[in-house]
């Protein structure tokens, strides 16, 4: 069972490497790489796991529920890292050392899971698809750890 305070850590970090990692595509894929509008990122994760044409079908509700989708994986992956910080923390462990191969880790096993539902989805061949994905994984990464690192220590001090 996994204590309350973990979840709590685990949710509050993921929901803010959730927002990181929105600012990162707002920033970089939306306005230097042109790669989508900015209004399409909410709706995207809704086209990564249902395919462009439900994304299309079902117009705004596409947004929130790829804004729904987003947040729910990002506070899920939040829970489980918090999950995992205690035991590599009493290694000596940093967190944001460890926030780098997790960010890398969600990257493969998110687009692994996407590639599986065989709808359509991004190009994994091309080198900007792959540096570009692991490095938005990075932007929910390293806040997610900054927030679960700090709530350890608050607890730790209680």
């Amino acid at each position: 069972m996994i204590a309350g305070s973990t979840v709590r850590a685990g949710v509050a970090g993921g929901l803010l490497g959730g927002a990181c990692i929105w600012a990162y595509e707002a920033a970089v894929w939306a306005g230097v790489q042109h790669v989508l509008p900015l209004a399409a990122i909410p709706a995207n994760a809704t086209g990564l796991m249902l395919g462009k044409a439900a994304q299309q079908g079902l117009g705004f509700w596409a947004s929130v529920l790829g804004t729904t989708i987003h947040f729910a994986f990002a506070a899920a992956w939040g829970v489980v890292f918090a999950a995992i910080w205690p035991w590599f923390q009493r290694r000596n462990c940093e967190a944001t050392a460890l926030a780098l191969p997790f960010a890398v880790v969600l990257w493969v096993v998110m687009h692994a899971a996407i590639a599986l539902t065989g709808h359509q989805h991004p190009d994994y061949r091309n080198p900007d698809v792959v540096i570009g994905g692991v490095m938005s994984h990075l932007f929910f990464a390293v806040p997610l750890a900054w927030v679960v690192r700090r709530s350890n220590s608050n607890k730790d001090n209680a």
